[in-house]
């Protein structure tokens, strides 16, 4: 039976775990930003004389690869900045090792900020990301060598900032707030892809590439300095919060005491039903986000015939809906819990069926609307828009079932969904390659199959009471 918790009046958008999710969210944009500029700075970057293929099994190359191919010359973007002779791959390597980078930190992270502290662990692996995002022009002066070294010890980086989040949110989000407060921090990751798709293209053509490097991994500085200020690991030791905001929290939180632990119950874990059904949700939700994140302007300019200057601005609209859809529906889901209209797991499983059956159909209609530009770009606005729904069903779910293990499993999670999006990246370039249309039509068909496959489990598993090896264990001395 799910617990309500108390419903009192409280201070709430003025309070400071709000301030503390718009930091978050400024932490997320920042980290997807430097995660997506090398896929528009290549473009400049790679002598144009280097033509590669279309597609590829890297899970960001078809990206940069299209763009090249139907972008004007080379030397328009790179305003004098220098030009290397890449070959496509060498491209593909330089673009995989921030994925592998991510997957190695990802788990491990999520456990020492359990122990360590989140704050550290998050400002740490933001710190290092911005400053190799500053020194990415060096480097590739240097060498594509230490441009591949770069990117992987800065997906390690990112990799402590993705994980640690959710330590902090099992000591600071009261359970009537979880999908709110971190549906206003994971927006920031839609919000910052929407962003330097739109922006990065104009700052290489106006300032040269390397500024796309500078100017974000900048940004990246300044959100580190605003996170050592404002963040602290739990809401007991922040000076500035006020009594009446610390004592809801605590009050919130009696039921789920987040005490440090000396082990993780890995074997529990694994015999664990609900948690798989969480994996299986990532992992199905991932598998077609990643598609459209990758091949969007891809499709958008084989299939609808777009120039590159249109497509990259069409190919920023789906995430402003993401972003957007992903705060309305935290919005929603702790409006239904608070108001008691209905129950925490279902709830959790609502959104989870909206996020992965909606943009399943979307996805589905694509192949038979391209003849239609307005449908088809509608559709394509969908599809991110309606996944993100998930941020209120099994992605905060782990904060549910294992509050003590939220990091930890955060992080197994993500590596879930990565494993999905580097499998969906090399089939989608391979059904592709070998007939377009057919290739397509495949390729959203085998996406919802996924989605449909995750969504089945997670109704049939997925649960949202606290698991028996996650609890607090009182020991009793004689």
């Amino acid at each position: 039976m799910d617990e309500k918790p108390s419903t009192r009046k409280i201070p709430k958008f003025c309070s400071l775990r709000y301030g503390l999710a718009l930091i978050m969210h400024f932490s997320n944009f920042t980290v997807i930003t430097q995660r997506v500029s090398l896929s528009i700075a290549i473009i400049a970057m790679v002598n144009s004389t280097q033509q590669p293929g279309l597609f590829n099994a890297s899970t960001e190359r078809p990206l940069a690869f299209t763009l090249n191919r139907s972008n004007r010359s080379t030397k328009e973007f790179n305003s004098g900045a220098s030009v290397y002779e890449w070959s496509p791959e060498t491209q593909g390597i330089i673009f995989s090792s921030i994925s592998y980078g991510i997957i190695l930190t990802l788990i491990p992270s999520g456990y020492l900020a359990g122990i360590f502290g989140a704050k550290q662990m998050l400002g740490a692996g933001l710190l290092i990301s911005s400053l190799l995002t500053l020194l990415t022009p060096l480097a590739a002066d240097f060498g594509v060598i230490l441009v591949i070294v770069i990117r992987t010890v800065q997906g390690m980086a990112q990799g402590m900032a993705w994980t640690g989040q959710f330590t902090i949110w099992a000591k600071w989000a009261p359970p009537l707030e979880r999908s709110k407060l971190t549906s206003i921090a994971g927006s920031g990751a839609a919000f910052g892809s929407f962003t330097i798709l739109c922006v990065g293209g104009l700052i290489s053509q106006a300032l040269g590439w390397p500024f796309i490097f500078y100017i974000f991994g900048s940004i990246g500085c300044v959100c580190c300095l605003l996170w050592f200020m404002v963040i602290y690991d739990d809401p007991m030791h922040h000076p500035c919060i006020s009594v009446r905001e610390k004592d809801h929290i605590v009050s919130s939180l009696a039921q789920q005491s987040s005490s440090p632990r000396r082990s993780v119950p890995i074997k529990a874990m694994v015999r664990c039903l609900p948690l798989w059904a969480i994996f299986t949700g990532f992992f199905s939700h991932f598998w077609l986000c990643t598609i459209i994140i990758t091949y969007l302007p891809t499709y958008i300019s084989s299939v609808l015939h777009v120039n590159i200057r249109d497509s990259g601005v069409l190919s920023s609209l789906p995430f402003i809906a993401a972003s957007s859809c992903t705060i309305l529906g935290g919005q929603l889901a702790d409006f239904l819990l608070s108001r008691n209209l209905l129950r925490l797991i279902t709830v959790r499983k609502l959104f989870s069926s909206l996020g992965l059956l909606l943009p399943s159909l979307c996805a589905v209609a694509l192949p038979f609307v391209a003849s239609s530009y307005t449908t088809t770009i509608i559709l394509l606005i969908l599809i991110p828009g309606t996944s993100n729904l998930c941020d209120s069903g099994f992605i905060v779910n782990t904060l549910d079932v294992a509050p003590r293990y939220a990091s930890f499993l955060m992080g197994i999670s993500r590596g879930f969904g990565l494993i999905a999006g580097i499998i969906s990246s090399t089939a989608t370039g391979f059904l592709i390659s070998q007939d377009s249309v057919s290739g397509w039509r495949n390729v959203f068909f085998l996406a919802a199959a996924v989605n449909m496959f995750g969504l089945v489990f997670y109704l049939t598993f997925g649960q949202a009471e606290i698991q028996h090896w996650a609890k607090e264990r009182t020991l009793t001395r004689l």
